[in-house]
């Protein structure tokens, strides 16, 4: 869709014009684009004569141009574009009005508005014209209220602590934070009837402000210095610590009588540096730069702190001796864990791996295996004997039985007798020696 021609209306005051610039679509039901605060305006202004010049300007909703030749009259026309649809509007009608002269106590005035800001920290200069004892209130404007299509005239609001002083400062960095931008004007009173309206000077915090010197403060350890940065504003500034993003460029150098020294540079992001401190009774020079590369902010490096490291070793006999040191751990610890592996491999070795058999009767006999050690074995076969002693007595030749002994031969006692068995056998043998005799 086409952007069509914005509504201009112009009002020529003390010297400036007011401009004030109506949406191409103010006066329609429907609309192609509902938001108005999307259109970003384009003023074309010249002076109406032979000689005239284009000039060119972005302008807010409401807005004023000065710098302009009294009692003469210049011609106006706005476009509104869409820059995120990159699309440029169409102009609007030309209109003329003629400028007036500024007011006498124009003397009053105040001049050569600046802002000096540091660390987040705020300050408003201005020049006096008049040399006169005059009373200043200084006030400001939040600046999203001139994006808006109606007059902010009245939405000026005093800085505390800057109203009706008589010095040509003021102090307002109650009012910043680190979002939005504001405008700033001073308004000069001499007595009760004069009074006059300085210039607006625009203030977007984070881009107006500067960055300051961190601090350093240095420390030794063995053979190393260590460098403590603090942030520009000091560790409460919030603002300079989260939204600056900011490294630091570190130098160092040895600080030599006798010859100069090369002067080596470490950038870090951290707010704690080490760097190596080669030689005793050595004096050791830092100084330090904070910057912000999103920003391309840098500060002023901070004043240089040095540090005399003590008389001692030189440093190769140092690393030296850390070297052994360290050898010398690693050597313990190596054996202290070999002696340990190889006392859990023999333990290992010895249930699970055995290097002796088991003895036969735990194992087996022969070719038979063994079944269960608490369970008896099978009885053997037992044989029965038995012993005749003869005697021989000088009566009758009389070969006389008297007793016998039996035994049992084998391997192992069965446990018990039969009398029975015993008893007849005995008598038989006796009754069948005894027939052999006679």
């Amino acid at each position: 869709a086409q952007i069509g021609p914005p509504g201009l209306e112009l009002q020529s005051t003390n010297g400036v014009i007011k401009v004030k610039v109506f949406p191409p679509e103010a006066n329609q039901r429907k609309k192609m684009w509902t938001n108005d605060l999307i259109f970003k305006y384009n003023l074309v202004f010249w002076e109406n004569s032979s000689h005239a010049q284009l000039q060119s300007k972005n302008i807010f909703p409401v807005d004023t141009i000065d710098d302009l030749a009294p009692d003469s009259t210049y011609c106006f026309k706005v476009q509104a574009n869409l820059p995120s649809e990159r699309k440029q509007g169409l102009f609007s009608p030309v209109s003329c009005v003629k400028t007036t002269q500024k007011a006498v106590n124009d003397v009053l005035c105040a001049t050569n508005l600046s802002v000096v800001a540091l660390n987040m920290k705020f300050h408003l200069l201005w020049n006096n014209q008049d040399k006169k004892e005059v009373n200043y209130n200084v006030q400001y404007l939040l600046g999203f209220k001139k994006k808006l299509n109606d007059d902010y005239s009245d939405k000026w609001l005093s800085v505390p602590r800057c109203e009706n002083i008589t010095s040509t400062w003021c102090n307002f960095s109650s009012i910043i934070t680190s979002t939005g931008f504001y405008y700033l004007r001073v308004q000069a009173r001499e007595g009760h009837n004069k009074s006059c309206l300085s210039r607006e000077v625009k203030v977007d915090p984070l881009k107006t402000n500067g960055i300051g010197p961190p601090g350093v403060r240095l420390d030794l350890s063995d053979t190393l210095l260590h460098i403590f940065i603090s942030p520009p504003g000091g560790a409460g500034n919030e603002i300079m610590r989260d939204h600056y993003d900011l490294s630091y460029r570190i130098l160092y150098w040895q600080n030599s009588t006798d010859k100069e020294e090369e002067v080596k540079q470490k950038e870090v992001k951290q707010t704690i540096a080490t760097i190596p401190a080669w030689s005793p009774s050595t004096l050791y020079c830092v100084k330090v730069q904070a910057f912000s590369e999103p920003y391309n902010k840098s500060s002023a490096y901070s004043p240089q702190e040095c540090i005399h490291t003590p008389a001692g070793t030189s440093l190769p006999l140092i690393i030296l001796g850390i070297f052994m040191g360290a050898l010398l751990g690693v050597l313990l610890v190596a054996s202290s864990l070999g002696f340990v592996f190889y006392k859990a491999y023999r333990k290992i070795k010895y249930v699970f791996f055995p290097s002796c058999k088991p003895p036969l009767n735990i194992e087996g006999f022969g070719a038979q295996p063994f079944s269960s050690p608490y369970l008896s074995a099978a009885e053997e076969p037992v044989e029965n004997c038995c012993v005749i002693e003869s005697m021989i007595t000088e009566e009758g030749n009389q070969i006389d039985f008297t007793n016998y002994k039996h035994s049992k031969q084998s391997s192992r006692d069965s446990g018990h007798y039969s009398n029975d068995d015993n008893t007849s056998g005995s008598k038989g043998s006796k009754e069948a020696l005894e027939r052999e005799v006679v």
